[in-house]
């Protein structure tokens, strides 16, 4: 099954879950309980850390949970923030964008590559229901100051890329 956030991330060939953590979390267990797919791979856009660039295209199987403030010491977690098999290519997943070079670099200095909103939702669900999920991410912007203006700029060519890649690959 190809699933996707919807809205503006919509596909005639994926069933959209949601934008975010706990809607997509929300929507995809009700997808797998009421019809439990094969294998889960989940399609959007991501932003870069800054090992990537605009308009790469890459697979994962390894989401995390880390919001920047832990960067600074002002929090921690109790619990597991890691979801998925090691891979390549590693995605953060937080309800907030990131929007400062250093903070990119630290998640960069973890290992951590690409964010995206709801992919550590989609593992964590796959998790729950052992269904094999992986994520097939387009970068549309760098995690800094201009993130959201370039994310505006490079969507449309971002999906349209994301669609060819799908149609050949999968």
């Amino acid at each position: 099954m190809i699933i996707s956030a919807g809205d503006i991330e919509s596909f005639h060939f994926a069933t959209p879950i949601g934008i975010g953590l706990v809607d997509s979390a929300i929507n995809l267990t009700k997808i797998c309980i009421e019809s439990r797919p094969d294998s889960i791979t989940f399609i959007g856009s991501c932003g870069s850390y800054g090992r990537l660039n605009i308009f790469d295209i890459v697979d994962s199987t390894s989401a995390y949970n880390i919001e920047s403030s832990l960067f600074k010491l002002n929090s921690y977690s109790p619990i597991e923030n890691r979801a998925g098999v090691s891979s390549k290519v590693s995605v953060n997943s937080s309800n907030y964008i990131t929007t400062r070079d250093d903070i990119s670099r630290e998640y960069l200095s973890i290992g951590i590559d690409i964010e995206n909103m709801e992919f550590y939702s989609v593992l964590k669900v796959a998790e729950k229901f052992n269904i094999p999920a992986k994520g097939v991410f387009i970068v549309t912007n760098y995690c800094n100051g201009d993130a959201h203006r370039d994310f505006l700029k490079n969507h449309k060519k971002s999906m349209k890329l994301l669609i060819e890649y799908i149609e050949r690959e999968l």
